[in-house]
């Protein structure tokens, strides 16, 4: 685990603590093997992690995978402004990559990579809420920001925190086997059958700048959700041709008006499945979709899950509109 100056501590001990468990899973199994080796290593002498935390760090030595964690970033930050004071951090990750090093990064870790040049040409990901960022940075890396864990050619990248677990039960998986990997999932409570954040996306997070023109087309859009779209309509509510509303909104927003409905017509559909009892079909007619099964296609392809699946991984606790709970449901239902 590569640590450095306002790194998340959790993100350098996530990874060691599961793979301790995984240590005692297969040892419990019978698995006679050596345990797995993890240090924390840095090319600094001391190092202060995000929140003041002080770490324990050992000196650089020969490894077979290095980690780099993901470090405190908001969407107003500049990341190029940690960036900035990480220059040893940068030259380690490159000479162990040239050494032929797996190595791997959590979250936001993905822009020391990137600024390293490991992904150049090669397929990634990083958190959602920063995917543009990283794009728009270095425009030569093959983001996927839809995807959990992303490996190219021996270099691994993983979308924000909880990721590290896919990463850790993916690397137990290939050493001890999927039961071992399995059983380690279950004890510590992790998804071990996620394969997208596309659900956990929020559109209502991402950020707009200079857009002035294309928010107004959104809100009045988030608006009518449940009416017809109708592109000469909202045209001439605004004053402009629908040729211009679309050249407008799309050089503005980067999709068109109705991607963009699409897309708040299931963030609003997300919301009723998390907090309410209502049917799918229900849902369906309430943001304008009169075909249930359409609604649930459209539904999977944005969020990776369709309507039924999602409502059980992401129901709220306690929600509901006094029609009654799912059965099994309890005052603490979370995720699967």
């Amino acid at each position: 685990m590569l640590a450095y100056p306002g790194c998340f501590a959790s993100e350098v001990f996530g990874v060691p603590d599961l793979l301790l468990m995984a240590d005692q899973v297969a040892a419990a199994g019978g698995a006679v093997r050596a345990p797995y080796e993890v240090s924390v290593l840095s090319p600094r002498r001391r190092v202060t992690a995000a929140g003041g935390r002080a770490l324990d760090v050992s000196a650089l030595r020969p490894v077979d995978v290095l980690v780099v964690p993901g470090f405190v970033l908001s969407p107003a930050d500049d990341p190029a402004a940690v960036l900035a004071g990480l220059g040893p951090e940068l030259a380690v990750v490159g000479e162990q990559a040239g050494a032929g090093v797996a190595v791997v990064s959590i979250c936001v870790g993905a822009f020391l990579l990137a600024e390293a040049g490991l992904l150049d040409g090669r397929e990634a990901t990083t958190s959602w809420l920063f995917a543009d960022r990283l794009a728009g940075r270095y425009p030569l890396v093959d983001l996927r920001p839809e995807r959990l864990v992303v490996t190219d050619r021996g270099v691994t990248t993983t979308a924000a925190f909880s990721a590290m677990y896919d990463f850790a039960l993916r690397l137990v998986r290939e050493h001890d086997g999927p039961g071992v990997a399995r059983r380690t999932a279950r004890i510590a409570l992790v998804d071990d059958a996620r394969s997208s954040q596309a659900p956990y996306v929020d559109p209502a997070l991402l950020p707009t700048v200079g857009a002035a023109f294309s928010c107004a087309v959104k809100r009045r859009l988030d608006q009518q959700l449940g009416e017809r779209y109708d592109l000469a309509a909202l045209a001439t509510e605004f004053g402009v041709s629908p040729r211009t509303l679309l050249r407008r909104f799309g050089a503005e927003a980067g999709q068109s008006p109705l991607a963009y409905l699409h897309t708040a017509r299931v963030r609003r559909a997300r919301h009723l499945l998390e907090s309410t009892d209502r049917t799918v079909a229900a849902i369906a007619a309430d943001v304008g979709y009169g075909d249930p099964g359409a609604f649930g296609a459209l539904f999977a392809r944005h969020t990776g899950r369709g309507p039924r699946d999602y409502r059980t991984a992401f129901r709220r606790a306690g929600s509901g509109t006094g029609h009654g709970r799912s059965r099994g449901d309890g005052p603490l239902r979370g995720p699967r």
